[in-house]
């Protein structure tokens, strides 16, 4: 193994700091203080380049944000002075001025465009509601353990990791396997399998440990419906948002995403 790679293959092996995505959070809200700051203290010629810089970023962003908010714009051209031909005098010019394409907000985008769901806003579950500290070591001084009190999905072939490696602990009691899922077309509702968590709204984490909370979308085994594509293929999987608060009901209420 490279010399450089040492924390690359910790993060696969044991993934990233309980706390890590909120302190990212937390630093790029801090960010724009930190360059203002910097902006009004700086002298001399490091200000002026500085500046220059800033200037430079903030106009590429109000270009890239102007065409996005254009989508195609038709712009008639001026027709020069001068003798034309006979067969272009009854032509319009037209250039079409194409979106510049910003891959990452266009993926953004898409990602917040894809599903119309029943339950557009959720209220956010936070860290405390969801984990119980436990308290672990000879004299109970360590306190990285977390227990999950929400019901998750774990998957068919999930073993545990042994109990001193083992940092979220997902009980049995609140593993789901089913969801009741209503299709809103037919109006009746069907017991069906869970194939996995798609997104949790309301923390990365949650849907990387399967957590199952209300306004979560999920991926359920419709193959039983025996719903079929436009080219005659029988679809495995499609999406489904929960409705309810499981933990409160003992099972999880789901309506699919057609």
């Amino acid at each position: 193994m490279p010399q450089n790679e040492h924390i690359e293959l910790h993060r696969k092996r044991h993934g990233r700091r309980f706390d890590h995505y909120e302190k990212q959070k937390k630093k790029e809200g801090r960010l724009p203080h930190i360059l203002s700051k910097k902006a009004q203290t700086l002298r001399g010629i490091k200000a002026k380049l500085y500046n220059k810089r800033r200037q430079n970023e903030k106009i590429q962003m109000k270009k890239t944000i102007k065409s996005h908010e254009e989508k195609e714009t038709k712009q008639r051209q001026e027709v020069p002075e001068g003798a034309l031909p006979a067969y272009l005098l009854d032509r319009e010019k037209q250039s079409r001025a194409k979106i510049l394409s910003n891959t990452i907000k266009q993926k953004r985008k898409e990602k917040a465009g894809k599903w119309d769901v029943p339950i557009p806003k959720v209220k956010a579950v936070s860290e405390a509601e969801v984990f119980r500290v436990v308290q672990s070591g000879k004299r109970r001084k360590k306190a990285w353990k977390r227990l999950v009190t929400k019901p998750c999905f774990v998957g068919e072939g999930f073993t545990r990791k042994p109990p001193k490696y083992e940092r979220f602990i997902r009980p049995m009691a609140l593993r789901f396997t089913k969801a009741h899922v209503t299709h809103p077309e037919l109006k009746a509702t069907f017991q069906l399998p869970i194939l996995g968590v798609k997104k949790n709204p309301s923390s990365p984490l949650y849907t990387s440990l399967g957590v199952i909370t209300k306004g979560t979308v999920l991926e359920v085994n419709v193959s039983e419906l025996g719903m079929v594509t436009q080219g005659g293929k029988v679809v495995w999987g499609k999406y489904a948002q929960v409705t309810n608060h499981p933990e409160n009901d003992g099972c999880i209420n789901a309506v699919l995403l057609v």
